[in-house]
Protein backbone atom coordinates (compact mmCIF):
# COMPACT_ATOMS: atom_id res chain seq x y z
CA UNK A 1 0.00 0.00 0.00
CA UNK A 2 1.45 3.41 -0.93
CA UNK A 3 2.89 5.54 1.80
CA UNK A 4 0.39 7.92 3.34
CA UNK A 5 -2.75 6.08 2.25
CA UNK A 6 -4.91 4.04 4.58
CA UNK A 7 -7.88 2.03 3.42
CA UNK A 8 -11.01 4.02 4.23
CA UNK A 9 -13.79 2.02 5.81
CA UNK A 10 -16.48 4.45 4.66
CA UNK A 11 -15.58 3.57 1.06
CA UNK A 12 -15.32 -0.19 1.78
CA UNK A 13 -11.75 -0.17 0.49
CA UNK A 14 -10.09 -3.58 0.14
CA UNK A 15 -7.27 -3.47 -2.39
CA UNK A 16 -6.53 -6.48 -4.57
CA UNK A 17 -2.81 -7.26 -4.48
CA UNK A 18 -2.39 -10.95 -5.36
CA UNK A 19 -0.77 -11.17 -8.86
CA UNK A 20 -2.38 -14.55 -9.53
CA UNK A 21 -5.91 -13.20 -9.22
CA UNK A 22 -5.05 -9.97 -11.01
CA UNK A 23 -3.91 -12.03 -13.99
CA UNK A 24 -7.01 -14.25 -13.86
CA UNK A 25 -9.30 -11.23 -13.88
CA UNK A 26 -7.42 -9.59 -16.74
CA UNK A 27 -7.52 -12.84 -18.71
CA UNK A 28 -11.29 -13.02 -18.21
CA UNK A 29 -11.74 -9.43 -19.40
CA UNK A 30 -9.22 -9.74 -22.27
CA UNK A 31 -8.88 -5.99 -22.98
CA UNK A 32 -7.89 -4.95 -26.50
CA UNK A 33 -6.89 -1.72 -28.20
CA UNK A 34 -9.81 0.43 -29.23
CA UNK A 35 -12.27 -0.93 -26.68
CA UNK A 36 -14.09 1.55 -24.43
CA UNK A 37 -13.41 0.36 -20.88
CA UNK A 38 -14.51 1.98 -17.62
CA UNK A 39 -13.14 0.67 -14.34
CA UNK A 40 -15.15 1.33 -11.19
CA UNK A 41 -13.10 1.76 -8.01
CA UNK A 42 -9.56 1.38 -9.38
CA UNK A 43 -8.06 1.97 -5.93
CA UNK A 44 -4.29 1.54 -6.10
CA UNK A 45 -4.34 0.90 -9.84
CA UNK A 46 -3.16 -2.73 -9.83
CA UNK A 47 -5.84 -3.83 -12.26
CA UNK A 48 -5.84 -0.44 -13.98
CA UNK A 49 -2.25 -0.92 -15.09
CA UNK A 50 -3.11 -4.19 -16.84
CA UNK A 51 -6.23 -2.75 -18.46
CA UNK A 52 -4.28 0.23 -19.81
CA UNK A 53 -1.61 -2.11 -21.14
CA UNK A 54 -4.25 -4.11 -23.01
CA UNK A 55 -6.58 -1.37 -24.22
CA UNK A 56 -4.14 1.53 -24.47
CA UNK A 57 -6.56 3.96 -22.87
CA UNK A 58 -9.39 3.57 -20.35
CA UNK A 59 -11.60 5.60 -18.04
CA UNK A 60 -12.14 5.04 -14.33
CA UNK A 61 -14.54 6.19 -11.62
CA UNK A 62 -12.91 6.84 -8.23
CA UNK A 63 -14.66 8.47 -5.27
CA UNK A 64 -11.55 8.84 -3.08
CA UNK A 65 -9.89 12.14 -4.05
CA UNK A 66 -6.49 11.05 -2.69
CA UNK A 67 -6.53 7.91 -4.81
CA UNK A 68 -7.80 9.88 -7.80
CA UNK A 69 -4.82 12.22 -7.46
CA UNK A 70 -2.40 9.30 -7.26
CA UNK A 71 -3.90 7.77 -10.39
CA UNK A 72 -3.47 11.05 -12.27
CA UNK A 73 0.17 11.12 -11.22
CA UNK A 74 0.78 7.50 -12.18
CA UNK A 75 -0.92 7.51 -15.59
CA UNK A 76 -0.89 10.08 -18.36
CA UNK A 77 -4.17 11.70 -19.50
CA UNK A 78 -3.80 9.75 -22.75
CA UNK A 79 -3.75 6.48 -20.78
CA UNK A 80 -6.37 7.17 -18.11
CA UNK A 81 -9.29 9.54 -17.73
CA UNK A 82 -10.22 9.80 -14.06
CA UNK A 83 -13.86 10.55 -13.26
CA UNK A 84 -13.78 11.64 -9.63
CA UNK A 85 -17.29 10.75 -8.49
CA UNK A 86 -19.55 8.35 -6.63
CA UNK A 87 -20.34 5.51 -9.05
CA UNK A 88 -23.97 5.64 -7.91
CA UNK A 89 -24.24 9.23 -9.14
CA UNK A 90 -22.66 8.72 -12.56
CA UNK A 91 -25.02 9.06 -15.53
CA UNK A 92 -24.19 5.64 -16.94
CA UNK A 93 -26.66 5.86 -19.80
CA UNK A 94 -25.07 9.08 -21.10
CA UNK A 95 -21.56 7.72 -20.58
CA UNK A 96 -22.42 4.56 -22.49
CA UNK A 97 -24.02 6.48 -25.36
CA UNK A 98 -20.86 8.59 -25.68
CA UNK A 99 -18.57 5.53 -25.96
CA UNK A 100 -20.65 2.60 -27.14
CA UNK A 101 -20.29 -0.29 -26.72
CA UNK A 102 -18.93 0.16 -23.22
CA UNK A 103 -17.11 -2.48 -21.18
CA UNK A 104 -17.40 -1.97 -17.42
CA UNK A 105 -15.16 -3.66 -14.86
CA UNK A 106 -14.47 -3.24 -11.19
CA UNK A 107 -13.99 -4.47 -7.67
CA UNK A 108 -17.29 -3.15 -6.36
CA UNK A 109 -17.54 -1.88 -2.77
CA UNK A 110 -19.81 -4.29 -0.94
CA UNK A 111 -22.12 -1.62 0.45
CA UNK A 112 -23.08 -0.23 -2.98
CA UNK A 113 -22.92 -3.37 -5.12
CA UNK A 114 -26.65 -4.13 -5.41
CA UNK A 115 -27.78 -0.48 -5.90
CA UNK A 116 -25.07 -0.04 -8.54
CA UNK A 117 -26.16 -3.15 -10.44
CA UNK A 118 -29.67 -1.69 -10.66
CA UNK A 119 -28.28 1.75 -11.59
CA UNK A 120 -26.47 0.22 -14.58
CA UNK A 121 -29.59 -1.47 -15.99
CA UNK A 122 -30.81 1.55 -18.05
CA UNK A 123 -27.46 1.60 -19.90
CA UNK A 124 -27.47 -2.12 -20.76
CA UNK A 125 -28.32 -1.59 -24.43
CA UNK A 126 -25.04 0.32 -24.92
CA UNK A 127 -22.87 -2.06 -22.87
CA UNK A 128 -20.86 -4.93 -24.33
CA UNK A 129 -20.20 -6.65 -21.01
CA UNK A 130 -19.55 -6.16 -17.31
CA UNK A 131 -16.96 -7.96 -15.18
CA UNK A 132 -17.33 -7.37 -11.47
CA UNK A 133 -15.80 -8.69 -8.29
CA UNK A 134 -18.36 -8.74 -5.51
CA UNK A 135 -19.09 -10.51 -2.27
CA UNK A 136 -19.60 -14.21 -3.07
CA UNK A 137 -23.05 -14.28 -1.48
CA UNK A 138 -24.20 -11.51 -3.82
CA UNK A 139 -22.84 -13.27 -6.91
CA UNK A 140 -24.52 -16.50 -5.82
CA UNK A 141 -27.82 -14.60 -5.71
CA UNK A 142 -27.18 -13.02 -9.10
CA UNK A 143 -26.69 -16.36 -10.87
CA UNK A 144 -29.04 -18.53 -8.76
CA UNK A 145 -31.51 -20.82 -10.57
CA UNK A 146 -35.12 -21.12 -9.40
CA UNK A 147 -35.88 -23.30 -6.41
CA UNK A 148 -33.28 -22.26 -3.84
CA UNK A 149 -32.92 -19.69 -1.09
CA UNK A 150 -30.50 -17.58 -3.17
CA UNK A 151 -33.05 -17.08 -5.95
CA UNK A 152 -34.89 -13.80 -5.56
CA UNK A 153 -35.62 -10.36 -6.95
CA UNK A 154 -31.97 -9.71 -7.82
CA UNK A 155 -31.69 -13.04 -9.66
CA UNK A 156 -34.80 -12.51 -11.77
CA UNK A 157 -34.18 -8.85 -12.60
CA UNK A 158 -30.58 -9.35 -13.71
CA UNK A 159 -31.07 -12.67 -15.50
CA UNK A 160 -33.90 -11.12 -17.50
CA UNK A 161 -31.49 -8.52 -18.92
CA UNK A 162 -28.11 -10.31 -18.88
CA UNK A 163 -26.49 -13.65 -19.48
CA UNK A 164 -24.83 -14.29 -16.13
CA UNK A 165 -21.70 -16.35 -15.54
CA UNK A 166 -19.91 -16.84 -12.24
CA UNK A 167 -16.21 -17.20 -13.13
CA UNK A 168 -14.23 -17.92 -9.94
CA UNK A 169 -13.84 -17.10 -6.24
CA UNK A 170 -11.18 -14.81 -4.76
CA UNK A 171 -10.10 -15.48 -1.15
CA UNK A 172 -9.83 -12.75 1.51
CA UNK A 173 -6.03 -13.04 1.57
CA UNK A 174 -5.83 -11.65 -1.97
CA UNK A 175 -6.75 -8.22 -0.58
CA UNK A 176 -5.23 -5.61 1.70
CA UNK A 177 -6.78 -5.24 4.20
CA UNK A 178 -8.33 -8.70 4.03
CA UNK A 179 -12.16 -8.59 4.08
CA UNK A 180 -14.10 -11.00 6.27
CA UNK A 181 -15.78 -12.61 3.28
CA UNK A 182 -14.83 -14.42 0.09
CA UNK A 183 -15.34 -12.56 -3.18
CA UNK A 184 -16.37 -13.84 -6.62
CA UNK A 185 -15.91 -12.59 -10.16
CA UNK A 186 -18.99 -12.51 -12.38
CA UNK A 187 -19.46 -11.81 -16.09
CA UNK A 188 -22.64 -10.03 -17.22
CA UNK A 189 -23.43 -9.90 -20.95
CA UNK A 190 -26.52 -7.88 -21.96
CA UNK A 191 -29.00 -9.93 -23.92
CA UNK A 192 -29.64 -8.85 -27.53
CA UNK A 193 -32.77 -6.76 -28.02
CA UNK A 194 -34.54 -9.61 -29.82
CA UNK A 195 -34.10 -11.80 -26.72
CA UNK A 196 -35.68 -9.31 -24.32
CA UNK A 197 -39.23 -9.69 -22.99
CA UNK A 198 -41.83 -7.96 -25.16
CA UNK A 199 -43.37 -6.24 -22.16
CA UNK A 200 -42.61 -3.11 -20.16
CA UNK A 201 -39.78 -3.78 -17.68
CA UNK A 202 -41.47 -1.56 -15.10
CA UNK A 203 -44.49 -3.88 -15.13
CA UNK A 204 -42.24 -6.91 -14.67
CA UNK A 205 -40.44 -5.20 -11.81
CA UNK A 206 -43.73 -4.54 -10.01
CA UNK A 207 -44.67 -8.19 -10.27
CA UNK A 208 -41.22 -9.41 -9.18
CA UNK A 209 -41.09 -6.99 -6.22
CA UNK A 210 -44.55 -8.04 -5.04
CA UNK A 211 -43.88 -11.75 -5.53
CA UNK A 212 -40.70 -11.70 -3.47
CA UNK A 213 -41.88 -9.06 -1.00
CA UNK A 214 -43.01 -11.78 1.39
CA UNK A 215 -41.37 -14.98 0.23
CA UNK A 216 -43.49 -17.29 2.37
CA UNK A 217 -46.73 -16.14 0.73
CA UNK A 218 -48.21 -17.98 -2.21
CA UNK A 219 -48.50 -16.04 -5.45
CA UNK A 220 -52.27 -15.96 -4.97
CA UNK A 221 -51.74 -13.77 -1.90
CA UNK A 222 -48.52 -11.96 -2.81
CA UNK A 223 -49.87 -10.74 -6.16
CA UNK A 224 -53.44 -10.04 -5.08
CA UNK A 225 -53.07 -6.29 -5.65
CA UNK A 226 -51.75 -6.75 -9.19
CA UNK A 227 -53.32 -9.83 -10.73
CA UNK A 228 -56.20 -12.12 -9.77
CA UNK A 229 -56.13 -15.89 -9.48
CA UNK A 230 -57.69 -16.48 -12.86
CA UNK A 231 -55.05 -14.34 -14.54
CA UNK A 232 -52.29 -16.15 -12.67
CA UNK A 233 -53.60 -19.42 -14.10
CA UNK A 234 -53.86 -17.81 -17.55
CA UNK A 235 -50.13 -17.10 -17.29
CA UNK A 236 -49.53 -20.81 -16.88
CA UNK A 237 -48.63 -20.44 -13.21
CA UNK A 238 -50.01 -22.27 -10.17
CA UNK A 239 -51.53 -19.64 -7.81
CA UNK A 240 -50.47 -21.81 -4.88
CA UNK A 241 -46.78 -21.69 -5.86
CA UNK A 242 -44.20 -19.41 -4.29
CA UNK A 243 -42.05 -16.91 -6.15
CA UNK A 244 -38.75 -18.76 -5.70
CA UNK A 245 -40.04 -21.72 -7.74
CA UNK A 246 -40.76 -19.72 -10.91
CA UNK A 247 -38.41 -19.37 -13.89
CA UNK A 248 -37.81 -15.90 -15.30
CA UNK A 249 -40.25 -16.47 -18.15
CA UNK A 250 -43.14 -16.96 -15.73
CA UNK A 251 -42.68 -13.47 -14.31
CA UNK A 252 -42.88 -12.08 -17.84
CA UNK A 253 -46.14 -13.98 -18.39
CA UNK A 254 -47.52 -12.70 -15.09
CA UNK A 255 -46.60 -9.12 -15.99
CA UNK A 256 -48.50 -9.46 -19.27
CA UNK A 257 -51.55 -10.68 -17.37
CA UNK A 258 -51.25 -7.79 -14.91
CA UNK A 259 -51.18 -5.32 -17.81
CA UNK A 260 -54.13 -7.00 -19.48
CA UNK A 261 -56.10 -6.93 -16.23
CA UNK A 262 -55.59 -3.21 -15.69
CA UNK A 263 -55.78 -2.35 -19.39
CA UNK A 264 -52.57 -0.31 -19.20
CA UNK A 265 -48.84 -0.90 -19.16
CA UNK A 266 -48.27 2.40 -17.28
CA UNK A 267 -45.76 3.45 -19.91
Amino acid sequence: MPEGHRARRRFSQNFLHDPHYVERIVAAIAPHTGQHIVEIGPGLGVLTEKLVAGAGRIQCVEIDRDLAARLRERFTPHELTVIEADALEVDWASLARAASPLRIVGNLPYHISTPLLFALLPAAAQIADQHFMLQREVVDRMVAPPGGKDYGRLSVTLQMRYRMTKLFDVPPGAFTPAPQVTSSVVRMQPRPVDQLPDVDFAAIERVVAAAFGQRRKTLRNALAALVNEASIRAAGVDPGARAETLPVGSFVALAKQAIAQTGSSDR
